[in-house]
């Protein structure tokens, strides 16, 4: 594992809505500015989703993605990673436009088809800005993320050739398991940027066993091929990117994963989340890594080799 811990910061996601945190950037202004604030707090890597400005729902367009990734590029060394994730409710098609388009240094890659019970929250929020929000959590009721082996095929077959690398984001066991199998096909290469995903409903839970076991299986199937970091929903989110931390590990934090900087209390910017684990990595004498140090510890082609 690398001597640097890379911060990964996943500015706006598309599972939070713009009724549950005034602080959600949803603006392409607002995206471009919360995630320079988390690059200059120690963010090597800023993880990018769109919305739409007006109502805060998810925008898979790749012109909804231009404003903010010209920004961010004029503004900063930061690495971009563009998701393919987009919204589970999005075919994989419109999922992969935006970094089939503009040609980012890494892409999100879900491995795995999986249940996306994202209803719980229906327990803490009541009142929604925007209709879309509501009909939106209560259909996670029978909402299944596909991520077939012909979807995952074709966003590999279409991205590779454009030198981007990628997030792969394993919520559980067998997504291990799907990304062995691409790789020993060839369609992926080593080094692999392993995000494993904890405690989001219909994947792995966020126990320090879960993470053990996520951590062991991986080692098992890909030695020193892979560069290992964790992300954590909500309350998980700090102990997790410790247990990671302290292990060897890369993190993730952001507004995409959790809202919060401690027990009621939300976050008010990606930045200050940051700030947060830094503390942390560097209270375990650990260092971050700078932008470019990412790139040479993820084998990336180079901000000079973006569409954007």
């Amino acid at each position: 594992m690398s001597a640097k811990v890379v911060i990964s910061c996943a500015v706006t996601g598309s599972i939070h809505t713009p009724s549950m945190s005034p602080y959600l950037p949803v603006t392409a202004a607002e995206i471009a500015e919360s995630a320079i604030g988390a690059a200059e707090a120690g963010a090597a890597i800023v993880h990018l989703h769109a919305r739409n400005p007006q109502d805060g729902r998810p925008d898979q367009s790749p012109e909804a993605f231009e404003p903010f990734l010209r920004a961010i590029k004029q503004a900063s060394n930061v690495v971009v990673n563009l998701t393919t994730g987009g919204s589970p409710y999005m075919s994989v098609e419109e999922r992969v436009r935006p970094a089939a388009v503009w040609k980012p240094e890494v892409a999100s890659l879900n491995m795995g088809s999986m249940n996306f019970g994202l209803f719980p929250m229906l327990k803490r929020y009541k009142d929604f800005k925007h209709a879309w929000e509501l009909a939106m959590l209560e259909g996670s009721h029978d909402l299944v993320f596909r991520n077939s082996f012909k979807d995952i095929r074709y966003a590999l077959e279409t991205l590779n050739e454009t030198g981007t690398r990628y997030e792969f984001e394993c919520y559980d066991t067998s997504h291990l398991y799907n990304l062995h199998y691409f790789w020993t096909e060839g369609l992926v290469k080593a080094p692999l940027f392993i995000q494993t995903c904890f405690g989001l409903l219909g994947g792995i839970g966020s126990h320090p066993d879960d993470v053990m076991h996520m951590k062991r299986t991986a080692d098992r199937l890909f030695g020193d091929n892979y560069r290992w970091s964790v992300l954590a929903a909500g309350r998980a989110q700090m102990p997790v990117a410790a247990m990671a931390a302290a292990m060897g590990g890369h993190v993730r934090v952001g507004l995409e994963d959790s809202l919060w900087l401690g027990r009621s209390k939300l976050a008010e910017s990606n930045a200050e989340q940051v700030r947060r684990v830094r503390q942390i990595i560097e209270g375990l004498g650990l260092e971050i890594a700078t932008p470019d140090e990412a790139r040479e510890i993820l084998k990336l082609k180079g901000g000079d080799k973006v569409a954007f």
